[in-house]
């Protein structure tokens, strides 16, 4: 039952402290569970409110709100807009690499006195155990995780921290969770659940959709055909825009070439040093660089409304990453354009960043050092293993997926009690690390498949999220082209969202039809595109009691 009152405190909040008159639909669902003392799990698109779900709630709470954000730019903003608000109630402090010990003795200070409400913080803080002991002291009644999605797009790759958080909640007394994205498919929900342990989430998913964004996708047959697409972008001089590239010398060799060719553009990837990417990120927030060639590292906590377009020049390992670049465009509502420029020869480079599950002998020879010695801290591993601590992190994850490794108090990792024999647990860590490739592998063909799709991409697009669109999105290449058709839900043998089961590849579940080509999320091998008629004629597929 929903409480009356409950909703009149937080529609008060919000209006007395932030200026917010109304509130968004689903945005109070969302914070009454929060008071309840439920998890969350919010994807809502750019601009819908996703922080507001935390910030609101915060204000009615006992303890301190602690958000994990990735990046020092995205809190820097999100700090500055509770301070524009001018309320003593909404004091945000941040302790980082960016601040001295004494100011952050002193944010820990103002958390404890109550003179300060949020305090914004990165996973690797929270991975040193004497920070996560001062933060626990401060008996946070609300832990809000930000760019949530980071948890699978990071996680398995440049940010190992990212997935102990579930560890970090757990030591932080285990208070409600948030967490929020702007785009997360169903295997990167379910992730992200996993990850961050949440019981039995309320899950948010809402208009992912964004009209004022025309979706455009060119196959280019040779690379320069490719060049001059991107020209014919420019030479309609809006800016600024920003030109997503595979691999950090494709970003300094393209932003030369455009420099080259007249065009004022800068480079910017992961690879810089930090005082050059944030001096970068202000120049591009104050218009002083019309065009930024980057690569994925570059965008979140780019809170800049006027982004008049976003180009791809090569494959996107996924909808997810796609979404979430695009989505960087138009956010004033404006209309904005967003260009994939595409190559049968990009899929080839996505697979090989995807890489090789890890060596079997790595696994177990980690696996029998915790068996034999530990609890032991990441640094004891890491001189015991010799492992780096990228690739450590990758494997004591999956270790712990298959029973083989648990991290306890003061962030020691251990041997469960009745943990499989070395070899045993190693070969299910590789199997494991196999199945994801698999899915990740899967999410690379349906963005493939969004390149290709001859129909709406806005319901090709949609359907991967899990939403379902009944009519053509009217904003794409394919609906001005009148190659759009509707989507009623009664093409193919199984409504849109039934659960299934292939002889072979297990359960999955109906995303989408297009044509006479139906996709399906198999829960072990990821997404896969099957003929409509060759499923009804032979019966692939059955329908799964609900």
């Amino acid at each position: 039952m929903k409480s009356p009152i409950t909703s009149l405190r937080l529609r008060r909040a919000a209006r007395t402290l932030f200026g917010w008159k109304t509130l968004r639909p689903g945005q109070l669902d969302a914070m009454r569970a929060i008071l309840r003392g439920h998890d969350v799990l919010a994807v809502m698109p750019t601009g819908a409110g996703k922080s507001a779900l935390y910030q609101v709630p915060a204000t009615q709470l006992a303890g301190p709100t602690v958000v994990i954000s990735p990046l020092l730019a995205l809190q820097q903003d999100q700090i500055g807009g509770l301070e524009r608000r001018g309320s003593a109630n909404l004091k945000a402090v941040r302790i980082s690499s960016a601040e001295t010990p004494k100011q952050q003795q002193a944010a820990l200070a103002a958390l404890r006195d109550g003179h300060a409400e949020f305090l914004f913080i990165t996973p690797e803080q929270l991975a040193d155990p004497d920070r996560l002991a001062e933060v626990k002291k401060l008996k946070p009644s609300l832990v809000a995780v930000d760019e949530a999605h980071c948890i699978s797009a990071w996680g398995h790759d440049f940010r190992p921290d990212y997935l102990a958080l579930g560890h970090v909640v757990r030591a932080l007394g285990r208070p409600p969770v948030v967490a929020l994205t702007a785009t997360a498919s169903p295997p990167v929900r379910d992730d992200i659940v996993a990850r961050l342990g949440l019981e039995r989430p309320k899950v948010m998913v809402t208009g992912l959709d964004r009209p004022n964004l025309f979706l455009e996708a060119n196959n280019c047959p040779t690379e320069d055909y490719r060049w001059r697409r991107l020209q014919a972008l420019l030479a309609e001089g809006e800016t600024p825009g920003i030109v997503y590239v595979p691999t950090r010398r494709g970003a300094e060799e393209l932003a030369g070439r455009l420099r080259a060719a007249g065009h004022e553009a800068a480079h910017y990837h992961g690879g810089m040093a930090a005082g050059a990417r944030e001096k970068l990120h202000e120049e591009f927030l104050a218009d002083k660089v019309p065009i930024m060639v980057a690569t994925s590292a570059f965008g979140m906590g780019i809170d800049k409304p006027n982004i008049r377009w976003v180009a791809h020049v090569a494959l996107p390992d996924s909808p997810d990453s796609y979404l979430q670049e695009i989505g960087r465009a138009g956010r004033d509502g404006l209309p904005a354009r967003t260009l994939l420029l595409w190559r049968a020869e990009d899929e080839g480079l996505q697979r090989f960043f995807t890489g090789a599950a890890p060596g079997s002998d790595e696994l177990r020879d980690l696996a029998a050092v915790l068996r034999a010695d530990g609890p032991l801290t990441k640094a004891a591993l890491r001189d015991r293993t010799g492992l780096g601590a990228r690739k450590l992190g990758q494997l004591v994850a999956l270790l712990e997926q298959v029973g083989g490794a648990v991290t306890r108090s003061g962030g020691k990792v251990a041997s469960p009690r009745y943990a499989p024999q070395p070899a045993e647990v190693a070969a299910l860590a590789v199997a494991e690390a196999e199945r994801q490739q698999s899915l990740q592998r899967s999410r690379t063909d349906m963005m493939r498949g969004y390149a290709e799709a001859r129909g709406c991409r806005g319901q090709a697009l949609l359907a991967y999220f899990g939403e379902k669109m009944n009519h053509v999105c009217g904003h794409c290449d394919n609906c001005v082209a009148g190659r759009g058709t509707p989507d009623n839900g009664a093409v193919g043998p199984f409504p849109v969202h039934t659960t299934v089961r292939h002889a072979e590849w297990g359960p999955g579940m109906v995303m989408g039809y297009e044509d006479d080509r139906m996709t399906v999320l198999f829960d072990e091998v990821g997404y896969k595109t099957l003929s409509v008629p060759v499923v009804s004629e032979q019966g692939l597929l059955v329908a799964e009691p609900r």
